[in-house]
C-alpha cells in the first residue's frame, strides 16, 4: 500500500482550533453539523504531524520494539500467574519513565487457573498422540485419565438428536468454522451441553480460520446444576480426521489426561496512565488494550499489540507537545481472557462518572494493517467520527464500520457511551488466536506504526474537540 509522505522540519505550529465561542447552552450544543465539520477539518495539520511521527519519523517501529522487549522478557501472561504480575510491574515503571501523568495501579481480583500436565491419545482405531490444550477454567481428569469411546458431532442439534449415544463417552465437536462468533459457542458451551447428555468429557475443534496442526485454547463456562466435565481443544486436523473415521463406522477410543486446577481468585491490577486535559480534565477519552494473555505463545498479537498501540497513542501525543482539552486515559486491562474481569471492576469503580466519558476505545482484534474503525454510538456521533476518520486519508484508513464493541468496553457501551475498536485482517487474526503461534513473528512493525497513528489521531481529536460526542 502506498502512503503519502509529509515532511516537516523543526517545530510544528498548529492553528488555534477553538474560537472561544460558547458551544453549550443548558448542556446542549447550539452548533450546526457544518460548524463541527469545519472544526474537525482544522485538525489536518495535527493529524499529519502524528502520522509523520508514527509512520515515518523518530517513533516508527517504537511500539513494535517496546512490545518485543516485554513479551521476550516475560512471555505469556495468564490471569493469576507470576508472569502477568511481572508484566504489570514492568508496564507501571515504563509508563512512569515515559513521562505520562497519574500513572497508577488499580487493584482487582482475578481468576487463577492452571492447566497442568495434559495429553490426549487415540487408542483405537490406531495409536495417535494428539495435540491438545485444556480450556480455561476446566476441571482436570482423575490421575489415571478418562478412557472412553468417542461420539463425533458437528453441532449442538446433532448432539441432541444423538443424546442416547453420548452417555459415558467423550464428545468431540467438529463444528464448521464460518466465523468466530458462531464457532466460539462450541468452545464456551460445549462442555455443558455434553454433560447434559451424560458425556464424560468434551473435545472441541479449535476455533480457528486456518490451522497447521495447532490447538487454540480459550475460556469455557460451566453452568450451575450441570455436572462439570473436563474439556479441551484439539486441532482442526484431528477433529476432521475423527469425523471421517466415524462416518466410516470406525470405533474411536481416546485416553484424556488433564491436570487442570482452579485456585482462589488472585490479586492483580488494571494499569492506568493519563495525559490530563487542559480545559475539561474531568472528561475522558479512554484508550485501551488488555495486558493478560493465554499461557501459550507470547501473547504478542492478543493483545500485546493492542495494549502497546494504546500506550503509543499517548506517547505520540506527548512527544508532539500536544495536550487535549479533555483527559486521555490509557487503561491496560487485566483478566480480559476470563471474560473482562478487570474491566468489569473498573466499570463498577468509575461508573458514577459515566457522564464524563466521551469515547471508550479498545484494540483487541490485532494490529495488522487497519481497515478502519468500528464504532457504536448515536447517528450524530457516528457522523462526527466519520469526519475525524477523513483526517487519516494520508494513510488510506478512513472507513467507519458498525459494531465497535469489545469485551473490556462493552460495559460502557451498554450504558450509552460511544465505543470504538480497531478493525483489520480477522482471517489472519483467528489463524493465530489463543495458540502457540501468537508470537512476535506474527507482528509487523510497519503495520503497527499505521495502527498506532490511527489510534492516536482518533483519540486526540475526539479528546480535543470543544464538545463531547453526542449520545442517543
Amino acid at each position: 500500500m502506498k502512503f503519502h509522505v509529509f515532511v516537516f522540519v523543526g517545530v510544528v505550529h498548529f492553528l488555534p482550533l477553538n474560537s472561544g465561542k460558547a458551544v453549550y447552552g443548558n448542556g446542549i450544543s447550539q452548533r450546526t453539523f457544518q460548524e463541527i465539520k469545519e472544526e474537525i477539518a482544522r485538525y489536518g495539520d495535527v493529524a499529519k504531524a502524528i502520522i509523520n511521527l508514527a509512520v515515518y519519523g523518530k517513533a516508527r517501529n517504537r511500539s513494535y520494539e517496546r512490545l518485543a522487549l516485554l513479551v521476550d522478557t516475560v512471555g505469556p501472561r495468564l490471569s493469576g500467574s507470576k508472569s502477568l504480575e511481572k508484566a504489570i510491574q514492568i508496564m507501571h515503571q515504563n509508563l512512569q519513565e515515559d513521562g505520562l501523568e497519574n500513572v497508577h495501579l488499580e487493584p482487582v481480583k482475578i481468576p487463577h487457573w492452571e492447566r497442568g500436565e495434559e495429553s490426549a491419545v487415540m487408542l483405537e482405531p490406531r495409536i495417535h498422540k494428539m495435540a491438545v490444550l485444556g480450556l480455561g477454567s476446566s476441571i482436570g481428569t482423575p490421575p489415571e485419565g478418562i478412557t472412553a469411546e468417542v461420539l463425533v458431532v458437528t453441532s449442538f442439534d446433532e448432539l441432541q438428536r444423538r443424546a442416547p449415544e453420548a452417555r459415558g463417552k467423550i464428545v468431540v465437536y467438529n463444528q464448521p468454522y464460518t466465523n468466530y462468533s458462531r464457532a466460539v459457542q462450541y468452545r464456551v458451551q460445549g462442555a455443558v451441553e455434553a454433560a447434559k447428555v451424560g458425556a464424560l468429557a468434551s473435545l472441541i475443534r479449535s476455533v480457528a480460520s486456518f490451522s497447521i496442526y495447532s490447538p487454540h485454547t480459550g475460556i469455557q463456562e460451566y453452568q450451575d446444576g450441570v455436572p462439570k466435565i473436563p474439556t479441551a481443544c484439539i486441532t482442526v486436523e484431528d477433529a476432521e480426521m475423527m469425523s471421517r473415521m466415524a462416518s466410516r463406522g470406525s470405533r474411536i477410543v481416546i485416553q484424556l489426561k488433564m491436570g487442570a486446577k482452579n485456585y482462589p481468585d488472585a490479586d492483580s491490577f488494571n494499569t492506568v496512565a493519563e495525559i490530563i486535559g487542559s480545559k475539561y480534565p474531568e472528561q475522558v477519552v479512554l484508550v485501551s488494550g488488555h495486558l493478560d494473555s493465554w499461557d501459550v505463545g507470547q501473547g504478542a498479537m492478543d493483545d500485546g499489540g493492542g495494549a502497546f498501540i494504546s500506550w503509543e497513542a499517548l506517547s505520540l501525543i506527548k512527544d508532539l507537545g500536544l495536550r487535549p482539552k479533555r483527559t486521555l486515559r490509557l487503561v491496560l486491562w487485566t483478566a480480559e481472557e476470563q471474560g473482562g474481569i478487570g474491566a468489569l471492576q473498573y466499570y463498577q469503580l468509575h461508573k458514577a462518572n459515566i457522564s464524563n466519558y466521551s469515547l471508550v476505545m479498545e484494540s483487541d482484534l490485532g494490529t495488522f494493517l487497519p481497515s478502519g474503525l468500528q464504532f457504536t454510538g448515536s447517528d450524530k456521533a457516528r457522523a462526527i467520527v466519520e469526519e475525524v476518520m477523513c483526517l487519516l486519508e494520508p494513510i488510506n484508513v478512513t472507513q467507519v464500520f458498525r459494531a465497535g464493541e469489545g469485551t473490556d468496553i462493552n460495559f460502557w457501551i451498554q450504558a450509552g457511551v460511544p465505543g470504538a475498536s480497531l478493525l483489520d485482517d480477522l482471517y489472519k487474526y483467528f489463524s493465530f488466536h489463543h495458540s502457540h503461534g501468537d508470537t512476535m513473528t506474527v507482528m509487523d512493525p510497519k503495520q503497527m506504526n499505521v495502527a498506532a497513528a490511527v489510534w492516536a489521531v482518533v483519540s486526540y481529536v475526539i479528546a480535543d474537540m470543544e464538545e463531547m460526542l453526542p449520545r442517543s
